[in-house]
């Protein structure tokens, strides 16, 4: 009889380790408590705290706010309760244009630790979307220079949106920036252009299925996420996705030791390396050396091997120039690999 208790009460203490280490849901709801507007920055607040293996459902307001949805023509009775609290009580913005849902604390997460968020749905939080253009932005400004939108309604269920009559586009949602603090040393920076704390990439090849990796700079990381896009084309040419509103699901893993320079993400078919730099060129050779990287890394290639492969097997895209900091990003099929 003994025995049994002895036995019993390890069973007990097994179940409840066990249990405490089980990976955990959270909401992060959109509310004005958790919204910090236009910067990354590392004396902001933590807003949620996880484990590594947690989920996080997140929600997330369009960028600019509702300036962009009333100038397209959204009645005030088409635009979610949640958005216009936001816009009414975080009034501490800037310099850049993005509401960031966050910042998340990642227990353990030390810098020269890398984390994984891994995209594993997404929703939207109003059928529509807007997109245009205003002065000074986008490629061409000198040959827009005033202010143009368009409203743009879909059908969340069928996946496509009507553009224009005689244009059908197929959604593809997806969150343009995804980043964590900085270093302290460079205190807050805009939400604007990417960087080493990763932030607004505008790379549409993150949608549902795919995983983005980001170094870590801070204790706790301070991960926020924000700047929904329905869908984009490489470039973002005008300065605009098709502008949104998303509820998303990602699952952050804490990657110790990992240490990255830049971003790297990978979709269930391709891995994908990141260059970003004011000059496209040099964004270009920074997005190769990474892939390169990677190859010798993971692949156990030589350098001059990686190389090549990058030159016959790899597709460089410009990721979008609109932001400042311009983003190449290489994407190599993982079917070419037998292991």
């Amino acid at each position: 009889m003994k025995k049994l208790v002895l036995i019993g009460s390890a069973i007990a203490v097994v179940s409840a380790a066990a249990l405490a280490q089980a990976p955990r849901t959270h909401d992060l709801t959109l509310t004005p408590d958790h919204v910090h507007w236009g910067y990354y920055d590392p004396a902001v607040k933590p807003v949620l705290r996880i484990s590594s293996g947690d989920t996080v459902r997140v929600e997330t307001m369009i960028a600019r706010g509702l300036q962009r949805l009333r100038a397209a023509g959204v009645k005030e009775d088409e635009i979610p309760e949640s958005l216009k609290a936001v816009e009414r009580a975080v009034t501490e913005r800037g310099p850049g244009a993005h509401p960031m849902s966050g910042p998340i604390f990642v227990e353990g997460a030390e810098p020269g630790d890398s984390l994984e968020v891994k995209i594993l749905g997404i929703e939207f939080l109003h059928p529509y979307g807007v997109s245009g253009f205003i002065p000074g932005g986008g490629t061409l400004p000198d040959d827009f220079p005033y202010v143009g939108f368009h409203l743009v309604r879909f059908d969340p269920r069928s996946g496509v949106a009507t553009f224009a009559p005689g244009i059908t586009l197929r959604l593809a949602p997806f969150f343009g920036s995804i980043g964590v603090a900085p270093n302290p040393l460079v205190g807050r920076i805009s939400s604007g252009p990417p960087g080493p704390h990763v932030g607004n990439l505008d790379n549409k090849e993150l949608v549902v299925g795919s995983t983005l990796y980001l170094p870590v700079h801070v204790p706790g990381a301070l991960l926020s996420i924000g700047d929904g896009h329905a869908m984009q084309g490489d470039g973002e040419v005008t300065g605009t996705a098709l502008e949104t509103s998303l509820r998303g699901t990602v699952q952050v893993t804490l990657r110790k030791g990992r240490r990255l320079t830049w971003p790297r993400a990978e979709t269930p078919t391709h891995y994908i390396a990141m260059g970003l730099h004011p000059d496209l060129d040099e964004a270009a050779k920074l997005a190769t050396r990474e892939m390169i990287d990677f190859l010798v890394a993971e692949k156990k290639l030589s350098r001059d091997q990686a190389y090549v492969l990058c030159s016959v097997a790899a597709d460089l895209r410009v990721t979008q120039v609109v932001d400042v900091t311009k983003g190449v990003h290489v994407m190599l099929a993982k079917s070419i690999f037998s292991r």
